[in-house]
């Protein structure tokens, strides 16, 4: 029997059936959430080349995502992963806190905590960056996955963006949309034959996260390389942790995961950038040549604009005024 065959009853049956179970996976969902228990892994920083062990702790409700420099001394040790605490965006994301302590390189990591709704955790790091592991977030989505997530007694916030927010720079645009979830729109332009212009929609989800773009690695050109270690970067860059090009081919041994895992990286990092909002943001970010740099800028311009946006708690549905998590 077709939907269009059965009576109305039925069918209002059905409705109110399909009602009650989206109901309780929105309560499901709108609980805040933290790791069940602690995770540990080593590496390299990609630009520092320092070797750096890492810990990812379960952390209380309203927390938020807090790096704890263990290597550090008083107010320098701890940083909130937001907008207005990063510091640097040459070639990644660097938050920094006003005692001089900095973390480099957290939006592998940060997308990975964003895709799995993780509100509330602790990264405890004895070094200046985080591990670059094979250059993706494939390595941070085992570590989450293994150890598990829960949920805790508190409403989940969200920031809802309610009308478009854009920035533009030299050809390099992004931009956030009013939107039901969280989508990513990005498109990247290279001269390379191997790139040329690629583009990748996708909406947030741990599982496609995890299938379609944890595992897409940052990339790079051989004869920038040595430019950009003079500069303090990639020192400890490898064909382990970056996929590098050199005259119209990929110099690593296994090639491509994907055939446009340079996009797929990019927009990787566009999750890992936008997660900086303090809590997840619903609205469809849009990304032309973006990087860390506009991504940054486009947050500053959306919590700049109090009427472009709202905060919300996922339940309810309560509006909070903008000024308090400017504050918070």
């Amino acid at each position: 029997m077709t939907s269009m065959d059965m009576p109305l009853s039925s069918l209002q049956h059905a409705a109110s059936l399909d009602g009650l179970l989206a109901s309780a996976g929105d309560l499901l969902a709108s609980r805040q959430r933290t790791l069940r228990g602690e995770a540990q892994c080593s590496g390299v920083g990609l630009h520092t080349g320092e070797d750096v062990t890492m810990r990812l702790l379960p952390a209380a409700a309203d927390t938020g995502v807090v790096f704890v420099r263990t290597d550090l001394k008083n107010g320098a040790r701890s940083i909130k992963a937001r907008w207005d605490h990063v510091v640097d965006t040459q070639l990644c994301t660097v938050i920094g806190n006003d005692h001089g302590g900095r973390v480099a390189t957290i939006e592998h990591l940060m997308a990975a905590v964003r895709a799995a709704e993780i509100d509330n955790i602790i990264i405890e790091i004895d070094g200046p960056e985080v591990p670059a592991m094979d250059g993706s977030s494939d390595a941070f989505v085992f570590l989450i996955d293994m150890v598990g997530v829960q949920e805790q007694n508190a409403l989940r916030r969200e920031i809802e963006v309610l009308k478009p927010v854009e920035v533009n720079h030299e050809g390099k645009r992004a931009a956030i949309m009013p939107a039901p979830d969280s989508r990513f729109s990005v498109d990247i332009s290279f001269e390379t034959e191997l790139i040329k212009t690629q583009r990748y929609d996708f909406t947030l989800s741990h599982k496609g996260f995890k299938n379609e773009i944890s595992r897409a690695r940052t990339f790079g050109f051989f004869e920038d390389v040595e430019k950009m270690t003079k500069l303090g970067f990639m020192r400890g860059g490898s064909l382990d942790n970056a996929i590098v090009i050199k005259d119209e081919k990929i110099m690593n041994g296994e090639g491509l995961r994907f055939d446009n895992e340079f996009v797929r990286h990019k927009l990787l990092d566009a999750i890992g950038d936008m997660a900086l909002g303090g809590v997840p943001i619903r609205g469809h970010f849009i990304g032309s040549r973006t990087g860390h740099s506009m991504n940054n800028k486009l947050l500053c311009a959306l919590f700049a604009d109090e009427t472009a946006w709202r905060e919300i708690d996922t339940q309810a549905k309560q509006c909070c005024e903008p000024a308090l998590l400017a504050a918070s």
